[in-house]
């Protein structure tokens, strides 16, 4: 849209303004030229004069180049308070961190960006759109800003969805460049998942991909993102599906459903992309010892993510009879010498040698005694 607007004002300066409401019109201004990258999102650009911004991290300390961090703005355009809102403006409107500078107060705009190359600044999304999936907090605009810098993708949204057990998982809406026939989605998606593992950490790939001619918007014009549709299992699904072959594949299949609460697995699923973690692996070791009477490695699961490939180091492991024997503890012999002492205890050891009367390792303990005592037993 931007580009449109730059080749149909031939002759007129485009500026991209930003500024919240609470510091008074434009905080931040980006002239927009022709030869700029517009393709995809275009920066807020710099401060405006009289006007201070920083990017902060939750310790109020300035993140570096490429990092997303919450604007704070300051300066002359900036307001006073909340009319009649005490609390809410001593939340909101902070005293500079950095004293020596004319703002000496900022205010926590709420807006997520980072600092580019050339010192322009890209605005991410809002912080309340952070969210926290098997117990990493993560900024879904991020997702969305390097989705949208493929060429593929013309719009992006990226949620959270919870199934039927309450565990989340990010899915990602997409509106693609071109139609799209249905039978090369598939591919495009995996294309896609690959070129975000390039960009992100695992745990920010989204687990779910879905595909709309476009995405539901607000009377403002915003993403409605209440009106998202809700995906079924299968849509989301990033790989072509191939129904399980073996009977090893079968019992992993409905071992991998039951786990992840899903309707359906192919061969080529990843039990990772289809929202499993460290504490769902577990499970799949403990029903997989249930169901081949063997004692899989957790670490299998990890290097063996696809279900394919599970099954064949499962098939192994039962062929070579690999399987982990339960040690059965044994009772010790009253003949046999006792076992030495480790490094801690043979500390203890010369410290209570050396000194007798220490009570520094003692450990005080009260019984109460209901009943008669015998003292002789």
């Amino acid at each position: 849209m931007c580009r449109n607007v730059v080749e149909k004002l031939r002759g007129c300066q485009v500026i991209n303004g930003y500024g919240p409401t609470e510091n008074t019109t434009f905080t931040c201004c980006f002239p927009v030229k022709a030869d700029n990258n517009l393709e995809k999102s275009v920066p807020i650009g710099k401060p405006i004069s009289n006007t201070q911004v920083y990017i902060l991290d939750s310790h109020l300390q300035p993140v570096p180049i490429g990092v997303v961090g919450e604007l704070h703005v300051g300066g002359d355009g900036l307001a006073i308070d909340y009319h009649n809102r005490s609390e809410l403006t001593a939340e909101k409107f902070i005293p500079n961190p950095f004293g020596k500078s004319k703002a000496t107060r900022l205010y926590k705009t709420g807006d997520l960006a980072s600092y580019l190359g050339d010192g322009n600044i890209e605005f991410i999304g809002r912080i309340d759109n952070q969210v926290k999936v098997r117990g990493y907090r993560i900024e879904t605009g991020e997702i969305e800003s390097n989705l949208t810098q493929h060429p593929s993708v013309k719009q992006t949204v990226v949620v959270t969805r919870e199934d039927n057990s309450g565990n989340k998982s990010l899915v990602a809406y997409l509106v693609l460049e071109s139609e799209t026939p249905e039978g090369t989605q598939t591919e495009q998606i995996g294309k896609l998942k690959q070129y975000l593992k390039e960009r992100l950490p695992e745990y920010m790939i989204p687990s779910g991909f879905v595909v709309l001619p476009q995405l539901p918007l607000t009377p403002n014009g915003k993403v409605d993102r209440k009106a998202l549709p809700v995906p079924d299992n299968i849509s989301t699904l990033s790989t072509e599906y191939v129904a399980p072959q073996t009977e090893t594949q079968k019992l992993l299949a409905e071992i991998w459903q039951e786990v992840l609460g899903i309707e359906k697995v192919g061969i080529h699923d990843n039990f990772f992309d289809l929202g499993g973690h460290s504490l769902m692996a577990t499970q799949v070791v403990s029903r997989v010892r249930q169901t081949f009477d063997l004692e899989l490695p957790l670490t299998k699961l990890f290097e063996n993510s696809e279900l394919v490939s599970l099954a064949q180091e499962i098939e192994l492991y039962l062929a070579q009879n690999q399987g982990i024997e339960t040690v059965v503890i044994q009772p010790r012999e009253e003949n046999q010498n006792p076992p030495p002492l480790s490094y801690p205890q043979q500390r203890l050891w010369f410290l209570e040698k050396m000194a007798l009367s220490s009570n520094a390792y003692n450990q005080p303990l009260t019984l109460h005694l209901v009943g008669k005592v015998d003292y002789v037993r």
